[in-house]
């Protein structure tokens, strides 16, 4: 069997949770990738040049998955209880405004990497971590 052909069917027998957290592991990666040295830079021109290095490509993605997800939660048909899609869409608008600011220079991108994280652990069944 090809590799092309073994991708094919792992996506024809994942449920459409299991694509969702393969989505978000790939994109939360890639803004980890970023992470660690956007965090750490403080000069705005810095950021801008981390930015235009790839990561705004990556932030791009990660705002697509969430307005993706934030569009079916909005369809009537989505099965999900009333309060869990209101929390997941009012997150998703959250992730917008920090995207911006990250855009922007203002903000760091741990946020966004924990954000992701703990959806990846909701989608996998994890039960959340105690609040510190």
């Amino acid at each position: 069997m090809s590799i092309a052909a073994y991708k094919r069917t792992i996506r024809e027998s994942e449920s459409p949770r299991q694509i969702e957290r393969r989505v978000f592991v790939r994109v939360t990666g890639e803004l980890e990738k970023h992470s660690t040295v956007y965090d750490t830079t403080r000069s705005r021109p810095d950021r801008v040049a981390i930015l235009a290095q790839g990561l705004r490509a990556q932030l791009a993605d990660n705002l697509k998955l969430w307005s993706t997800i934030k569009h079916d939660l909005s369809h009537p048909e989505n099965g999900l209880p009333l309060p869990l899609k209101a929390g997941l869409i009012s997150l998703a608008l959250f992730v917008e405004r920090q995207s911006a600011q990250v855009l922007g220079g203002e903000a760091g991108l741990g946020v966004l990497v924990t954000i992701n994280q703990s959806l990846i652990s909701g989608l996998s069944g994890a039960m959340p971590g105690p609040r510190g």
